[in-house]
């Protein structure tokens, strides 16, 4: 009986683990671990197009799972083009291994063939990333490297020469055991009467949430209520506490909406859970408390008056005791009324009689699939103005996922996010919001949802341009400049990959022609042709409101939000008590 070789033995360290499959493109360096998961049950290989897609893949996977996911690049190329995806997944901690492999051994350092040096290149998009040289160090390293992931949040690196894995192993394999659930941090009881302190002194009081605050909706709204908090989120934030909510205020930053910035800056005390929100600009300067499981992030945005290190529901649940109910909730009533104030004026803008116009604007493609869709559907979404129809049109449910580059910022993320999404739920819909920008840059990943047979829904909102780029000029005072490029019928191209795909091109096509996409089968592709020039503003807006648009003057005049979320105003001012 031959003995096992360290790519036998490391394939069966990651079976233990619970890893199901390896997202990557087979070649040279990779060949004997690729061969070891064709002798391995329970593994398998996803062949992708691109390794920067198996990265992405590896990353939605994991950051919807809560499992370890991995991907690999062969020598040299190959593993180079993991960058971007594991930058995506380190930023949003989710737990990821990659396998950098590397040329032989021996050749190290000579300048050869592919040479590169992974183990600098990896060390900034990871929190572990260290170099296998024998063989004696299988299967320990691997379970460090993994142990890491899983307990940091985030990406591990492993490289590792190719005739390396081809070496018979030499330490036995033993089992493995990974510890997945992690402590949850229980804030001191000196940070957590600070924090009641500052809410009772406080004669108003605004509630800004982030990502933190999964699974601790109910707690928030107990403390909204007894506070009677206006409750504003980060794009982040918004799935998991925008919904049953009757204290929402919408959105704060570039994609913003409603009255969020107004009730960030005018409450006496600021209260920010779970969020490590960059844009510090939409930040007042004083009376802020941030609650923060990661005692790292405390006051890095802002100036703090508490800060609290714990679990967003710990804190809320060890706090709420001490608060008392606050009687006055005119600071409430007002940043409603606000809110539906801001959401109304706008929504003629973005909606009125969009049903019939052409070319079709953007955001009613996305409010008629935020009807059609799944409840609980996982929505993929590129980098740019996807992003801001996500943010506007899409409803969250607590059921529905959104997820995107929403941290890192690269584009072509959404398509090779849908195909880990997919494969880590087979039986959920998954929809890839894709910009047509997004989609070119990561085209061949078609081939891969067809390879795969993977029933991803592509949604393409198709307007031959780089909107979020246009719109970065021509606030910053520049005229747009090689932003537009000719119209691509990217349904032709899908179908020529065998992808069923539809090319809307009228306002009346948009609803039947989704219906059937999220109705079929398998994958398929819908090709809206949308207004380049729909952009995430109203259509007026002052000189000087453009030229300072990036920091001052989208606080408030992105005010629009709109879709769903205008009603949810509309309901939420409808249920003020009366007096």
């Amino acid at each position: 009986m031959a003995r096992a070789s360290v790519a036998d033995q490391f394939i069966e360290v990651l079976v233990q683990a619970g890893v199901s499959r390896i997202y990557g493109v087979v070649g040279d360096s990779l060949n004997p671990i690729v061969d070891a998961i064709r002798r391995t049950s329970g593994i398998e290989w996803v062949h992708v197009r691109n390794e920067e897609a198996g990265a992405f893949a590896a990353a939605a996977e994991a950051q919807l799972t809560g499992r370890l996911a991995v991907c690999a690049g062969s020598c040299g190329p190959g593993n180079t083009h993991l960058v971007q995806g594991l930058y995506d997944a380190h930023r949003t901690g989710a737990p990821v291994l990659a396998l950098a492999s590397h040329i032989p051994a021996g050749q190290i350092g000579t300048g050869f063939f592919q040479e590169t040096h992974p183990e600098r290149l990896f060390v900034d998009c990871s929190g572990y990333c260290e170099t296998i040289s024998t063989p004696e160090q299988v299967p320990r390293v691997p379970r460090i490297a993994m142990q890491r992931a899983l307990a940091g949040g985030g990406v591990s690196v492993l490289v590792m020469p190719g005739d390396l894995a081809h070496r018979d192993a030499t330490e036995a394999t033993g089992t493995s055991t990974f510890i997945t659930e992690r402590a949850v941090a229980v804030p001191p009881e000196t940070q957590v009467r600070a924090l009641a302190d500052a809410l009772n002194r406080a004669r108003t009081v605004t509630l800004f949430c982030g990502a933190g605050v999964v699974d601790a909706h109910a707690e928030v709204m107990e403390l909204a209520g007894r506070v009677h908090a206006p409750v504003g989120h980060s794009l982040r934030g918004k799935e998991w506490v925008q919904y049953d909510n009757p204290y929402d205020v919408g959105m704060s930053g570039l994609l913003g909406y409603g009255a969020c910035y107004r009730a960030t800056q005018d409450a006496d005390l600021l209260v920010l859970l779970g969020t490590d929100f960059p844009y510090d600009g939409f930040l007042p300067l004083d009376h802020t408390v941030q609650v923060d499981h990661d005692a790292s992030r405390l006051g890095r945005r802002t100036p703090l008056e508490v800060g609290v290190h714990g679990d967003v529901g710990e804190t809320l649940r060890a706090v709420l005791p001490l608060v008392e109910q606050k009687t006055d909730r005119r600071f409430l009533d007002d940043m409603l009324r606000e809110h539906c104030r801001s959401l109304e004026t706008v929504v003629d803008a973005y909606t009125k009689d969009v049903g019939d116009r052409t070319p079709i604007h953007p955001e009613y493609v996305a409010d008629v699939l935020d009807d059609l869709a799944a409840e609980d559907a996982v929505f993929t979404v590129d980098t740019g103005m996807c992003n801001v129809w996500a943010a506007r049109y899409i409803t969250p449910n607590g059921r529905r996922r959104v997820i995107g580059s929403f941290l890192h910022g690269t584009m072509a993320n959404a398509l090779p996010h849908a195909v880990g999404a997919q494969l880590a739920y087979p039986e959920r819909q998954v929809v890839s919001m894709s910009g047509d920008g997004g989609l070119a840059m990561l085209l061949g990943e078609l081939l891969t949802v067809r390879l795969h047979d993977l029933p991803v829904k592509i949604v393409l909102f198709n307007n031959s341009s780089l909107g979020m780029v246009k719109l970065e000029m021509l606030v910053d005072g520049l005229p747009d400049y090689q932003t537009d490029h000719a119209g691509v019928d990217y349904a032709a191209i899908a179908q020529g990959a065998g992808i069923p795909a539809t090319r809307v091109t009228e306002p009346g096509q948009v609803r039947t022609a989704l219906a059937d996409a999220l109705a079929r089968p398998g994958p398929a592709l819908v090709d809206v042709v949308t207004d380049p020039n729909a952009m995430s503003m109203p259509p007026h807006i002052t000189a000087q409101q453009m030229k300072g648009f990036a920091l001052a003057a989208s606080k408030v005049v992105l005010g629009g939000g709109v879709g769903k979320m205008v009603e949810l105003a509309r309901s939420n001012l409808r249920n003020i008590p009366r007096p």
